[in-house]
């Protein structure tokens, strides 16, 4: 069984490999960012450690006691706390914070993994978040303005031409700028 040393060390691990996580979001504003990425890696290792090394003075009559099953509700649990940062505003028809609560669930993998003792996994899968966050940003940017610029919109309109001759139509909305096929 790991010193109280290697826990202390364990959680101060999760939480600054958690936060620096954090601190990209907090950089953008958003929802959840340094003390809630923090929290949350560090809620994740001490369930991991609790899971892996708080039983081990318990007998059970009943076989061998599995570890995983108490840090397995991490993931479900912090589906909760991801589902609190995601936004729906009709006004604009979007959907906010989805990226958010990704990273507050990555954490709390990172926080389990290093409860486990990975730091080496933990680092990397923290290195491979911010450059997903951080690196990945400038890249769906473009995609998104080209996207945006080079939208098209079917419209189907059944006119009366008694009423508004079709041609004055096609010729007020290729006005605008738009094609009409």
């Amino acid at each position: 069984m790991p010193t109280d040393v290697e826990f202390a060390l364990r959680m101060l691990v999760a939480a600054l490999l958690s936060g620096i996580v954090g601190l990209e979001r907090e950089r953008g504003d958003r929802a959840a960012g340094l003390r809630t990425h923090a929290l949350v890696g560090l809620g994740a290792c001490l369930v991991m450690l609790v899971s892996a090394f708080g039983f081990q003075d318990w007998h059970f009559s009943q076989g061998a006691l599995d570890p995983s099953r108490i840090a397995a509700q991490v993931v479900s649990g912090i589906g909760f706390l991801g589902a609190g940062v995601i936004i729906f505003q009709r006004d604009r028809e979007v959907v906010r914070g989805l990226t958010t609560a990704a990273s507050v669930w990555v954490v709390a993998a990172i926080g389990l993994a290093v409860g486990g003792g990975m730091y080496i996994t933990a680092t990397i899968g923290t290195g491979i978040t911010l450059l997903i966050l951080a690196g990945l940003k400038p890249l769906e940017r473009s995609v998104a303005r080209r996207r945006t610029s080079t939208a098209n919109t079917r419209l189907g309109l059944e006119l009366d031409a008694a009423v508004l001759p079709v041609r004055d139509v096609v010729a007020s909305v290729q006005q605008l700028g738009l094609q009409v096929r």
